[in-house]
């Protein structure tokens, strides 16, 4: 039997379970060179991600990664082990930054299955509704957040 990469990426909806935890891997190293684009193609002009004289006399002392860059990639991190398969992100909520990101800091995640249910209109789907949060290498927490996701049944 042939398999390729789409036999990995993603799982059908009967797959999850709650209670579930997926831990991402590997973790991603944030560079100043990957903050300084995401700020330039965003026009995140704040002086707290770009100006490296100006945090200096701020409380953490240094430049801090922006924060959405922090969730963007989490989210890309967590796709391969949860919806990678999905029909649809339907929402996202509940997102804290619980801690700085530096440039040079590693982040790494894991998502823990909170909620599945089958769509009440469209027997072909369901929802899932996941938390993931995100660590750096120390393993002090940087980001928390929640989304849901429409995932297709396995065809039958």
């Amino acid at each position: 039997m042939i398999h390729d990469g789409k036999d990995r990426y993603g799982r059908y909806l009967e797959e999850f379970q709650v209670g579930d935890v997926y831990r991402h891997w590997p973790g991603k190293t944030i560079t100043e060179s990957d903050n300084n684009l995401f700020c330039l193609l965003t026009m995140n002009h704040n002086p707290l991600h770009l100006d490296e004289h100006y945090m200096q006399s701020h409380q953490h002392g240094r430049i801090l990664v922006a924060g959405p860059l922090v969730l963007s990639v989490a989210v890309g991190m967590s796709v391969i082990d949860t919806s990678g398969r999905a029909i649809a992100n339907l929402e996202y909520e509940r997102v804290t930054h619980d801690g700085p990101v530096f440039a040079g800091d590693t982040i790494y995640a894991e998502s823990e299955v909170l909620e599945v249910r089958e769509s009440a209109s469209r027997p072909d789907r369901g929802l899932v509704y996941i938390e993931t949060r995100v660590h750096n290498q120390r393993y002090e927490r940087v980001l928390t957040y929640r989304r849901r996701f429409l995932a297709p049944k396995r065809p039958a």
